[in-house]
C-alpha cells in the first residue's frame, strides 16, 4: 500500500469485526451492537448518526449476523446514500444496498413489473411541468410559471399523502394546507393530470412508490419473494418520511421487526413536501419492545455553538420540542455566536461581506464559509455584496438571481422600454425612474402587495420586487438616471456575479442547507416576517419556522454569526425587530411572555398581544409599562404602542402597510386628514398586536367605542388576511 491509504481519504479496513467498534463512543457503540429486533436512534445535529449507523451494519456483516446482500439502507439524497455505501465499503461492507426510498422502489418495480402487469414499465418522467400544463389546458384553466410549480407541488403532496383527487379539497382543509387555486380546481387538475399521463403510458417518481405499494399488496407472491432478499432495513432521516413511504417500509418489512431507524425530530423542516416525524415519534409504540438510543454527544459544533443550539429548542413547544435533545459538544471551546444589528438589508450585506472578506484574509478557506437565508429571494443582495467586495461565492439551491427566468424575462423588457419607451403607453403617466419600471413590471406580474401564501407565485413576486426596490436606491443614489441607465447597471451586476464556484462562499437557503456544515456560518435576516415567516401563522408552522432555525445554527461548527436588518432599504422605517426566537438568548434580550401557546417562555404566536398572550395594559390602578423592558411609560404615543420607542417592534409590517393604504381610503372619503382616522401609532400597534376579535382591538388605545364601531369590521378583516368590505355604510 502507498502512504495515500492511510490517509483520512483511504482508511485502512478493520482487520476483525471488534475493530469495527474501534473509536465509536458508548452510545453508537450500543447503536453498533443492537443488531436483533427493533431499534430506534434519536441522533441530534452532528452526533455522528451515519458514523453509527455505518458500522452497526458493517459490524453485523463483518460479524456474519447479517448478510451484506439481505440488508437494505435507505435515505433520502442520492448524496446521502452515496456517502453511506463509500464508508461501507470502507468497513469491509461493500454489496450492502443503500438507496433512495425511490430508487429502491424503481428498482423492483422494473423486476416485477412484467410479472405482475406484463410488459413494459411505461417511461418515467423527470418532470411534471409541463403534463400539468397540458391538464391545465384541458381543463381549460390559464397558469403561468409559477401556477403551474405550485399546483404541481401540490399533486406530489396529495400523492405522497395517498390523496386521491376526490379528497383533496377536505384534506386540504383537515391539515390547514394553502391551496395555490380553489381547492376544487386542484382536484380537476390533479385528475385530469392523472388522465393525461395514464393515456400517454407515462409515470411518475411518485407512481413509483404507489405502484410498488400496489404490486407488493396485491400479489404476495412478490411480497414474499422480496421480504426474502431483504431481511434487514435501516432507514436514515426518518423524520422525513412521508406516509407514503412508512406504508412502503411497512410492506417490506412484513411481520418481521428487523428494522433500525434514525432520526431528529427537532430537524423536521419538511412537513409542507408531506413529510411527518410522527412515525419517529410512534416508534415505540408501534414497537413497545424497541431498544431506544439517544446520540447527544455533539462533534460537529463548539460549546457556545451548542449552548445557542439547545437555547431554542429550549423554548419549542408541540410534540416534536416534547421529544428534544439536549445536545453536548464534545470540541474546545470557540468565540460567542455574534450578533449584528444593521439599520437596512444593503448595509447588513455590506457588513457580512466585509467580516467574510477578513476571515478569509486571515486563512480560512472560502469554502468553509456559508451565508444562510430564509428565502432563496435573498441571495441578490448577498450575491453582489459579495461580489463588490471581491469574494468568490457559489450559489446552493437556487439560481443566480440574473439567471433567473422571471429575471431575465423582467430585464428584456425593461431594455426594450428603455429603447422604445415613448410609444409605450404604459409610461405615459409616469415620470420618475421607480414609478418607470414599477409600470413596466406590472406587466410582468408585479404587484404593489404580495400574493398570499409561499411557494412560487411568491418567489416569482419577490425577484420582481427586488428590481423594484433596485430601481428606487439606484435613483435615489443617481437623480438624473434613465431606464436606459438602469439597464446599463443591471448588465452590468449581472456580469459582476460571473465569481469562480470552486473555492467560493455558500449562499444556501436554509432547507438547501440541511445536512451540510461550515467552519463558519452567517444567518442573515433573523428578523421578524422572516423568521418566523410572515405566512407562517398557526402554532405548528411557527415551530417549524424554530426547527428551520435550528437547523441553520448546527451547520456551524466553529463561528456563528446572525445578523438582522431595521429596515428594508436605506432611509427606510426602522419597524423591524430580531426574530422572537431570539428573545431570551442574545445579550441584552429577556424571554418574552406571552408567545407561546403552552404558556412557558418562546414563541409561536403571530406577536405579542395574539390570542392567549399576555400584554401588560393600563388601567386605573396600575402605571403604563413597556411590555419588552418593562420601563413606566409616560410618553402618550409609547402608551399607544405599550413600549417604548427604542424597543424592537415585533410589527408584522405588511400588515402595517394594508392597514396605511386602507386609511389613506378612508381619510379620501370622509374628506379628513388621514390620523382623524387612525394615528400612526394606533396603526403599527395594531399591526403589533394583530388583534382577533373586536374586543381585543378596542383594547387598544387610540381606537375606543366609536372607531370600534365605525372601523372595527374593516380593520378585524385586514388583520385576517381578507379585503375589507367595499361598501361600508359611512356614519
Amino acid at each position: 500500500m502507498t502512504a495515500a491509504t492511510h490517509s483520512t481519504l483511504f482508511p485502512q479496513v478493520p482487520d476483525t469485526a471488534d475493530a469495527v467498534l474501534d473509536g465509536l463512543d458508548p452510545e453508537q457503540r450500543a447503536v453498533a451492537t443492537a443488531l436483533h429486533g427493533p431499534v430506534c436512534v434519536l441522533a441530534g445535529a452532528g452526533t455522528g448518526k451515519t458514523r453509527a449507523i455505518t458500522h452497526r451494519i458493517a459490524y453485523g456483516v463483518r460479524a456474519g449476523i447479517l448478510q451484506p446482500s439481505s440488508v437494505l439502507a435507505v435515505t433520502f439524497t442520492n448524496r446521502a446514500a452515496g456517502e453511506m455505501r463509500g464508508r461501507l465499503r470502507q468497513l469491509g461492507a461493500g454489496g450492502v444496498q443503500a438507496r433512495t426510498f425511490h430508487s429502491a422502489a424503481l428498482r423492483q418495480l422494473q423486476y416485477f413489473w412484467p410479472k405482475a402487469v406484463g410488459g413494459s414499465l411505461p417511461r418515467l418522467i423527470d418532470r411534471k411541468i409541463q403534463l400539468v400544463a397540458d391538464a391545465a389546458a384541458a381543463c381549460r384553466i390559464r397558469l403561468d410559471r409559477g401556477e403551474l410549480r405550485d399546483v404541481t407541488a401540490e399533486i406530489e403532496w396529495s400523492k405522497v399523502t395517498q390523496t386521491v383527487p376526490s379528497d383533496y379539497a377536505a384534506a386540504a382543509a383537515k391539515t390547514g394546507r394553502e391551496s395555490p387555486r380553489a381547492p376544487a380546481e386542484i382536484a380537476q387538475l390533479y385528475a385530469t393530470y392523472e388522465d393525461v399521463k395514464r393515456d400517454r403510458s407515462l409515470i411518475d417518481f411518485e407512481d413509483v412508490l404507489l405502484l410498488t405499494v400496489g404490486i407488493l399488496q396485491d400479489r404476495h407472491d412478490i411480497a414474499d419473494q422480496v421480504r426474502s432478499q431483504y431481511q434487514h432495513f435501516v432507514v436514515d432521516e426518518y423524520q422525513d418520511v412521508s406516509p407514503l413511504q412508512q406504508r412502503l417500509l411497512e410492506l417490506w418489512l412484513g411481520e418481521r421487526d428487523s428494522l433500525c431507524v434514525v432520526g431528529d425530530a427537532s430537524q423536521t423542516i419538511y412537513s409542507f413536501t408531506g413529510a411527518t416525524p410522527d412515525h419517529l415519534l410512534d416508534f415505540r409504540t408501534r414497537h413497545p419492545g424497541a431498544t431506544v438510543v439517544k446520540l447527544v454527544r455533539d462533534y460537529r459544533s463548539s460549546p457556545q455553538v451548542v449552548h445557542l443550539a439547545n437555547g431554542l429548542l429550549s423554548q419549542a413547544r408541540g410534540r416534536a420540542a416534547d421529544h428534544r435533545l439536549e445536545l453536548i459538544s464534545q470540541r474546545a471551546p470557540g468565540p460567542e455566536p455574534v450578533y449584528a444589528e444593521y439599520t437596512d438589508e444593503p448595509a447588513e450585506a455590506e457588513g457580512a461581506a466585509r467580516r467574510i472578506r477578513d476571515l478569509i484574509a486571515s486563512g480560512v478557506p472560502a469554502a468553509e464559509i456559508a451565508v444562510l437565508f430564509r428565502t432563496n429571494s435573498q441571495s441578490e443582495i448577498y450575491e453582489q455584496a459579495l461580489a463588490d467586495a471581491g469574494v468568490p461565492y457559489q450559489l446552493r439551491g437556487a439560481e443566480r438571481f440574473f439567471d433567473r427566468p422571471e429575471v431575465r424575462k423582467a430585464g428584456s423588457a425593461l431594455r426594450a422600454a428603455a429603447r422604445f419607451g415613448a410609444n409605450d403607453s404604459l409610461l405615459d403617466d409616469v415620470v420618475d425612474l421607480p414609478s418607470q419600471v414599477r409600470a413596466v413590471l406590472s406587466g410582468e406580474g408585479w404587484t404593489g402587495q404580495p400574493p398570499a401564501g409561499s411557494g412560487a407565485v411568491r418567489e416569482r413576486w419577490e425577484s420582481l420586487a427586488a428590481l423594484v426596490h433596485l430601481a428606487q436606491d439606484f435613483a435615489a443614489a443617481k437623480q438624473d438616471a434613465t431606464l436606459g441607465d438602469l439597464v446599463a447597471e443591471l448588465d452590468e451586476r449581472a456580469g459582476a456575479q460571473h465569481a469562480p464556484t470552486v473555492q467560493g462562499v455558500t449562499l444556501a437557503s436554509l432547507h438547501s442547507a440541511k445536512g451540510l456544515e461550515w467552519d463558519v456560518v452567517f444567518l442573515v435576516g433573523v428578523a421578524e416576517g422572516m423568521m418566523p415567516i410572515t405566512y407562517a401563522k398557526t402554532d405548528e408552522q411557527i415551530e417549524e419556522e424554530r426547527r428551520l432555525l435550528y437547523v441553520g445554527v448546527t451547520r456551524a461548527r466553529e463561528h456563528l454569526f446572525v445578523s438582522w436588518a431595521l429596515s428594508r432599504s436605506p432611509g427606510g422605517r426602522a419597524n423591524r425587530r430580531p426574530s422572537r426566537f431570539l428573545d431570551g438568548l442574545r445579550p441584552g434580550s429577556v424571554t418574552t411572555a406571552g408567545r407561546t401557546s403552552g404558556g412557558g417562555p418562546g414563541g409561536v404566536e403571530r406577536g405579542i398581544g395574539s390570542s392567549g398572550g399576555t400584554v401588560v395594559r393600563r388601567t386605573s390602578r396600575t402605571p403604563a409599562r413597556c411590555r419588552v423592558c418593562g420601563r413606566t411609560l409616560t410618553d402618550a404615543g409609547e402608551m399607544k404602542l405599550m413600549r417604548c420607542e427604542d424597543c424592537p417592534s415585533d410589527m408584522d409590517e405588511g400588515l402595517y402597510e394594508r392597514l396605511r393604504d386602507w386609511r389613506a381610503v378612508q381619510a379620501q372619503r370622509s374628506g379628513q386628514p388621514a390620523f382623524c382616522v387612525f394615528t400612526d401609532k394606533t396603526l403599527m400597534a395594531i399591526a403589533e398586536t394583530v388583534p382577533d376579535d373586536g374586543g381585543e382591538l378596542a383594547r387598544i388605545p387610540g381606537v375606543g367605542v366609536r372607531k370600534l364601531n365605525r372601523f372595527g369590521a374593516d380593520v378585524l378583516a385586514i388583520c385576517a388576511g381578507q379585503e375589507p368590505a367595499e361598501d361600508r355604510q359611512e356614519d
